[in-house]
């Protein structure tokens, strides 16, 4: 196909930019978790199983602090907050902890919880073998509930590092029809 003028040449250039800027936008969520899962960007943790958190021993010479903080993103429905606050851990020991939920209203919602963790270079180092922010958490009206979260920090963990905060925010991820 040949191109007769120079604003049929400009529209067809704008048209590949406008269709590359839509397939750039669209990768750019798998391409931000990749990220974020091999540098540790945004607080991002890891996940291990069971069999290898087993295999961990705790360093007793070393305690780390752990704060949790719980928020809900504005206006959702929701009670939510960590049942302990504050927590001391052994590098390489498994700790296990829970975080309590509640539906206000007189309908089921759904909830995903999104965690984050300070200082984030620690997120490399921070393993949770089950957590509920792992799947949706269906609530029926005016439910309450404690979900767990077991975890393990890495023994390699740098030496400057004595405390964290691992935070969750709980979003209403119900579908809108079921939100009224």
């Amino acid at each position: 196909m040949q191109v007769k003028n120079h604003s049929e040449r400009t529209v067809i250039k704008l048209i590949v930019v406008v269709l590359a800027m839509f397939g750039f936008g669209y990768a750019l969520v798998p391409l931000y978790d990749v990220i974020c899962d091999v540098t540790g960007l945004n607080g991002k943790t890891g996940r291990i199983s069971e069999a290898e958190s087993a295999e961990q021993v705790a360093d007793i010479n070393r305690t780390i602090k752990i704060q949790f903080v719980a928020s809900v993103n504005a206006g959702a429905p929701w009670d939510f907050y960590p049942n302990e606050y504050e927590m001391e851990v052994r590098p390489g020991g498994v700790y296990y902890t829970t975080f309590k939920a509640v539906n206000k209203t007189s309908h089921s919602l759904v909830g995903q919880a999104v965690p984050s963790l300070a200082p984030r270079e620690a997120a490399l180092y921070f393993n949770k073998t089950e957590c509920f922010c792992f799947t949706q958490q269906s609530f029926t009206p005016n439910e309450s509930r404690d979900m767990p979260v077991r975890f393990i920090v890495d023994r390699d963990l740098p030496v400057n590092i004595d405390s964290l905060v691992l935070s969750y925010t709980f979003f209403n991820i119900t579908p809108d029809n079921q939100k009224s």
